[in-house]
């Protein structure tokens, strides 16, 4: 496998063989809770685009407490507790958030901002990216592994 991009920790290595199929920056609740940021750069890979070395390593938690039964798990480093990557547990994605898991500043910027809700009171964002309520309308699941 050719790798394009690797993050990860002192203890686990996640190395992503192509481009992300999603890259956004996320206004969403729950992103902002679990990241403690106003916005957060979310890419999204097809799960198997992603690989990790020490996946024994991995810690294993609900990434949306709201939905505990939900898809997505937060992988954390056992050792040191680094945030890693989400894990679909459907297998159709694994997701980096560039600047807490490890990847350097190469990655690439995200291409809109997604979960964007006015109702919230921030400012639309005007940097000339798209704005959506949700993902992009082109974007698509990929199939479960």
């Amino acid at each position: 496998m050719s790798v394009k991009f690797s993050g990860g920790c002192d203890h686990i290595k996640t190395n992503a063989s192509s481009n992300p199929i999603d890259n956004h920056t996320c206004h969403c609740s729950v992103c902002k809770g679990v990241t403690g940021q106003p916005t957060t750069h979310v890419a999204f890979f097809a799960h198997s685009e992603i690989t990790v070395d020490s996946p024994q390593k991995l810690n294993k938690q609900p990434f949306n407490a709201q939905n505990p039964d939900g898809p997505l798990e937060l992988c954390t480093c056992s050792e040191c507790g680094t945030p890693i990557m989400l894990d679909d547990k459907l297998g159709r994605i694994r997701v980096i958030v560039p600047n807490i898991m490890g990847y350097d500043s190469s990655f690439p910027e995200a291409t809109y901002h997604a979960f964007y809700d006015p109702s919230t009171g921030v400012p639309k964002p005007d940097d000339g990216r798209q704005v959506c309520n949700g993902l992009r309308s082109e974007f698509v699941w990929p199939a479960k592994n």
